[in-house]
């Protein structure tokens, strides 16, 4: 745990907690214990956990192993993304080998398919459908740590950052943290999409800029196109303009401008992208893919859906709905979900009114003068 301390090693599915508090969090809790991977990549625009997995299967086995090991858990289990069916042959061979080479004992590490549901890339949800249920998020405290999966105190870690963890070892926690760049510390997978050159997972320093990302590995913006803005953390993320790409992508550098990395998922935008059509999309999505536990999740997403396949957004409804999403949902996916809308009403007006989308600052027209 020191190790991983001296580090800097975070969680890299979207929150960044600590790994090595995660793991004494667990470990002081009475057993059994257990541990869980997530490796349900359900973010839009975010494919680096796949590329980890078909590339070194063996590598994140041997740091899934060590964390399950560091809390003494009774089991191990992989929940795998459904969409991903060939990673479930390559993992099911690879673990076939740690039992036939007396590594494992048969059955400690039990591989579960996803039901394909986004709301169980968080763990609770993620821990209620392995558990057979319902893939809905669980009411905190009582946290994972504490009651898991089958009640019990349980470690769940993404893919990438156990994927890390025989590197730090073999190289020592100097090499890993001395990575970084702009004050920052560690490697990360940048998953990068849309209007670039070379779309692609480049691994790549910890506090790298949009711009320095794109020029460097992804081989400039795509021929005929001008970065307009992007997405740092994929849908929920929020979005950034382009007068903002200097900005370090990693934990704790982008919340002051209303988006946060989370796993890494760039999806970069040009001139030529429809910014009204790009709010519809990632809003439909959330729509569809909210559980339906809560008011604010269930509603909110397709409420905002509506206000914004109008020709003209009013600021006031649409501010209303994200502050009453974001501070009544009982998960991420509806405190999220408002990111992108708001990040285009504080920095893309003029580009809005290019495109012909109206933002009124202007009361409602149904809360002027008094009904009869």
């Amino acid at each position: 745990m020191a190790t991983l301390d001296k580090a800097g090693l975070r969680g890299l599915g979207g929150a960044g907690f600590p790994t090595f508090k995660k793991w004494h969090f667990v470990r002081q809790e009475p057993g059994p214990r257990y541990c869980v991977i997530n490796a349900d990549e359900g973010e839009p625009g975010t494919f680096k956990d796949r590329y980890h997995l078909e590339k070194s299967p063996h590598q994140f086995l041997e740091g899934a192993l060590i964390s399950a090991w560091a809390v003494e858990a009774k089991a191990l289990y992989i929940y795998l993304r459904d969409e991903y069916p060939g990673l479930r042959r390559v993992l099911s061979e690879a673990i076939g080998e740690l039992v036939q080479a007396g590594l494992v004992a048969p059955g400690y590490i039990v591989l579960r398919r996803g039901a394909g549901a986004y709301i169980c890339g968080e763990e609770s949800a993620l821990i209620e459908s392995l558990e057979g249920k319902p893939g809905k998020p669980r009411h905190r405290p009582p946290y994972v740590a504490q009651q898991g999966l089958f009640g019990c105190p349980t470690l769940v870690n993404n893919v990438e950052t156990v994927y890390w963890i025989a590197p730090i070892w073999q190289q020592g926690a100097e090499w890993f943290a001395g990575q970084g760049r702009h004050s920052r510390s560690g490697l990360r997978s940048f998953s990068v999409s849309g209007r670039v050159k070379y779309p692609g997972v480049y691994l790549a320093p910890a506090g790298i800029t949009l711009r320095e990302l794109v020029d460097k590995y992804c081989g400039g913006m795509a021929a005929g196109h001008q970065l307009a803005g992007y997405l740092p953390g994929g849908a929920s993320g929020g979005i950034l303009p382009a007068s903002k790409a200097d900005i370090p992508l990693d934990f704790d550098t982008l919340q002051a401008h209303g988006c946060f990395i989370g796993s890494a998922a760039v999806i970069v935008l040009s001139q030529q992208d429809n910014l009204q059509a790009v709010a519809t999309n990632l809003l439909a999505f959330f729509a569809d893919e909210s559980c339906g536990q809560c008011t604010p999740c269930r509603v909110g997403p397709e409420k905002m859906l509506t206000l914004l396949e109008r020709a003209d957004w009013d600021v006031g409804q649409l501010t209303r709905l994200a502050q009453v999403m974001q501070d009544a949902s009982i998960c991420g996916l509806g405190q999220a979900a408002p990111n992108p809308v708001l990040g285009l009403l504080k920095d893309f007006r003029g580009e809005l009114a290019q495109q012909q989308i109206i933002v009124s600052d202007a009361p409602e027209a149904s809360a002027k003068g008094s009904s009869t």
